[in-house]
């Protein structure tokens, strides 16, 4: 394979996510502290990625509880954790390692969401331990999700020699590849999304992924975006649902690409893109949404 992936071609689970579930109260257009009502969102950011990969596009997905034999006794493909759960207290970086260790025994890729965050890790015993425990769990992944700042602070490389043009020019995360490989050879597969943010509700949109030495970029588009959170997890999804499905690096980008995007068109942090909606914007379709 392309990918460098030795994907499972079948389990009871196609992939597994462990992190916190949340409800995200939403105001919408009103500031949190004038609001009279907020909407209840469910969310967070590693179920988001099981959530879409089942009802965006119809796998068996699940999110555990952390009795390791039962979970992969059946069989699992893929298992998903991320940083925002890593950050969240001095045990719940042990368990994703706990949890990445028993999948790989099992036969399942890895992969981890760097989506760093300096507040939480703040919290937890700021960016020297961010580094030092990032360092431990990314040993054990297999594709690593993350952009430019992600790889910066999450694994302590230094900034790219060259200057990327614009947020959407990925000539500096592709340069920063090198030193990631070298420092976690394991990793096959890095990936992430590109924004630039000209005013809330327009963004211009991309993804970029690098394979086994080979880079891969997807159109770009202009966003009409409703809510903008959640739209990293939609590339994930995706981009996974290409991979686990034996999609080309090509396509599968594309798909992760095409259904970011079409996550911010509708509220909320999960999914509400039927797979043929994905596909059309991938094959060079509307961002515009048939509803």
């Amino acid at each position: 394979m392309k990918n460098g992936l030795n994907i499972r071609k079948d389990a009871a689970l196609d992939l597994v996510s462990l992190g916190a579930l949340v409800h995200r109260l939403d105001p919408g257009i009103i500031p949190f502290r004038k609001a009279m009502e907020c909407q209840i969102h469910v969310s967070g950011g590693e179920f988001n990625v099981a959530a879409n990969l089942s009802d965006g596009f119809g796998l068996e997905t699940g999110v555990v509880n952390v009795d390791w034999n039962a979970i992969f006794a059946n069989g699992v493909r893929w298992f998903h954790s991320g940083g925002i759960f890593a950050a969240l207290s001095e045990t719940t970086a042990e368990l994703i390692i706990e949890g990445m260790q028993a999948a790989k025994k099992a036969g399942a890729v890895v992969s981890f969401d760097l989506n760093f965050r300096q507040k939480l890790w703040n919290i937890s015993g700021g960016g020297d331990r961010a580094v030092s425990v990032i360092a431990r769990i990314v040993k054990n992944v297999d594709v690593l999700v993350g952009n430019e700042e992600d790889l910066q602070k999450g694994l302590g490389i230094p900034g790219p020699e060259v200057a990327a043009k614009s947020k959407l020019d990925p000539s500096a995360f592709f340069g920063m590849i090198d030193r990631v490989v070298k420092m976690h050879p394991q990793v096959k597969v890095v990936a992430t999304t590109l924004r630039e943010v000209h005013t809330t509700n327009r963004h211009s949109w991309g993804a970029v992924a690098w394979m086994e030495g080979e880079t891969y970029i997807s159109p770009e588009c202009e966003l009409h975006v409703l809510d903008r959170v959640g739209g990293g997890d939609g590339f994930a999804a995706g981009f996974f649902y290409g991979l686990l499905t034996g999609e080309s690096p090509e396509d599968s980008v594309k798909l992760g690409w095409a259904h970011g995007a079409l996550l911010t068109t509708f509220p909320g942090d999960t999914t509400m893109a039927t797979l043929d909606q994905v596909r059309s914007l991938a094959q060079g379709g509307s961002a515009r949404i048939q509803r």
